[in-house]
């Protein structure tokens, strides 16, 4: 549910605002968890996967437990979870500020085949732990518009007391548009909760009109070696007399097994023929880290224009997970969250119908 203004000034300036809601249409709720619930991958919650002896796996399952009690879109249910900001469109650039896309989320959506929309985007590859910081409250952002040039330039503060550096997020992209081709990029990093530097996400990516349809591809490197939120484990097992003795010991674990460094491509198709648009896209993640998580997905889509504003959609994709990787399908709106076991392929059928008002 979203609401948007633009009140013309005069001289070149314009003020806007927009207003964004999440509703869970199965439920009506603001927020969804998993399909999996707060599951992590093995990897990530067994004491032998963590490099500790299986005597700490009580230690270690309290710890995931809490960690996966957090994995989902917007649970604390903020109604404008989405978007909320407002600005100024001025001769010299747009100033907007709230809660906002971050530019390197920008970049990787405009690049994706699917726009980010069911089973079949890149991001569905990234979930757990989230390898793009998709939204960012406490925003200012600055947008330019030249010719075929769209640029921003984002600084988040974290408002963290005490620690003016932490959770404070940085990011820029810059998108060409020209005939029949468009190429740019975008980056983020943030701080964690130290004000360590933690996730910084950097993608690039081009599209290119080929015969009938377009063609286009992304490339996308992360890396976080500074994971955010993982600091108070210790204090949360020193205080219980059992797990004290091995609280920073868990701790040092999770935090090396929640670091990331990946490369992520995508190079997809689609082709519009009259009310008819069909989509297919190969994805890969490689997992450079020991758990050598790799997994890679693909799949085709199929819209079908019933006027200008409703259509019927198919998606059918597949994912293979390698090694430990157990990623499970989710879609636009929510996460999949983990497979059964590590090393499962998953298969995803979609239908809908949407309807744009």
């Amino acid at each position: 549910l979203g609401f948007k203004g633009n009140e013309d000034l005069g001289g070149g300036y314009r003020a806007i605002f927009t207003l964004e809601s999440r509703i869970e249409a199965d439920t009506g709720g603001l927020g969804s968890r998993p399909i999996s619930g707060n599951r992590l991958p093995d990897r990530l919650s067994t004491a032998t996967s963590l490099g500790l002896p299986a005597a700490l796996q009580p230690a270690v399952s309290a710890v995931a437990a809490q960690i996966g009690s957090s994995v989902g879109v917007n649970l604390n249910g903020s109604f404008f979870d989405r978007q909320i900001f407002s600005g100024l469109v001025t001769p010299y650039g747009a100033f907007t500020l709230g809660r906002q896309y971050t530019p390197a989320y920008q970049a990787s959506a405009y690049f994706d085949v699917m726009k980010t929309e069911s089973s079949l985007a890149l991001g569905q590859l990234v979930a757990i732990p989230a390898s793009f910081d998709i939204r960012v409250s406490n925003s200012l952002q600055y947008g330019l518009q030249l010719g075929g040039l769209t640029a921003t330039a984002m600084y988040a503060a974290g408002e963290v007391a005490g620690k003016p550096s932490a959770r404070r997020l940085l990011g820029a992209m810059a998108i060409y548009k020209g005939n029949g081709y468009s190429f740019g990029g975008g980056a983020n990093t943030r701080n964690n909760e130290l004000g360590e530097k933690s996730l910084t996400t950097v993608t690039v990516g081009a599209t290119v009109d080929v015969g009938p349809g377009t063609l286009s591809g992304q490339y996308a490197t992360i890396k976080d070696d500074h994971p955010t939120d993982l600091s108070g484990i210790s204090a949360v097992l020193s205080a219980n007399p059992a797990t004290a003795p091995v609280a920073g010991l868990v701790q040092n674990a999770f935090t090396q097994g929640f670091r990331q460094d990946a490369r992520l491509f995508q190079i997809g198709y689609r082709i519009t023929s009259g009310v008819h648009t069909v989509s297919v896209a190969y994805n890969n993640m490689n997992d450079r880290r020991p758990f050598n998580a790799d997994r890679y997905s693909y799949g085709a889509a199929y819209t079908y224009a019933l006027s200008k504003r409703t259509d019927l959609n198919a998606v059918i994709t597949h994912l293979k997970n390698k090694n430990t990787s157990q990623d499970l399908l989710g879609a636009a709106g929510f996460l999949g969250g983990v497979s059964a076991s590590p090393g499962n392929s998953v298969n995803s059928v979609t239908l809908s119908m949407r309807h744009r008002f």
